[in-house]
């Protein structure tokens, strides 16, 4: 048998002390995952989402009006217009409401989560 030297180690930690249930503890959240995002208003980011928002319903209701034969133009067109309103509304409803949630205080939204331009 080879001869090994003898090492002590440690006792295993359990686990309520590695996280210590809410109250018990000394401290009730894990800070190492903590992220406050400085409250900076994309304002660029806001008046490009409303304009998405805008046209998108601007072009969308121009396809409506050729669908039902109201204004003149071709079917082809009137398709042409309601893909392109549903590329600009889309992305734009989507960041406008974010905004929105933002600026009313919502829990969850914050203005971090629109991209900046």
């Amino acid at each position: 048998m080879e001869d090994r030297p003898r090492v002590r180690y440690s006792a295993l930690s359990n686990q309520d002390e590695i996280w210590p249930e809410p109250g018990r503890g000394a401290y009730t959240e894990d800070l190492r995952y903590r992220y406050e995002p400085v409250e900076k208003v994309p304002w660029k980011s806001i008046l490009l989402a409303l304009f998405l928002l805008l046209f998108g319903c601007l072009f969308l209701v121009i396809s409506h009006l050729m669908f039902i034969n109201h204004m003149s133009g071709d079917s082809s067109q009137a398709f042409g217009f309601l893909v392109l309103g549903i590329l600009l509304f889309l992305p734009g409803f989507y960041e406008t409401r974010i905004a929105y949630y933002s600026w009313r205080g919502f829990k969850g939204y914050t203005y971090s989560r629109i991209p900046a331009y």
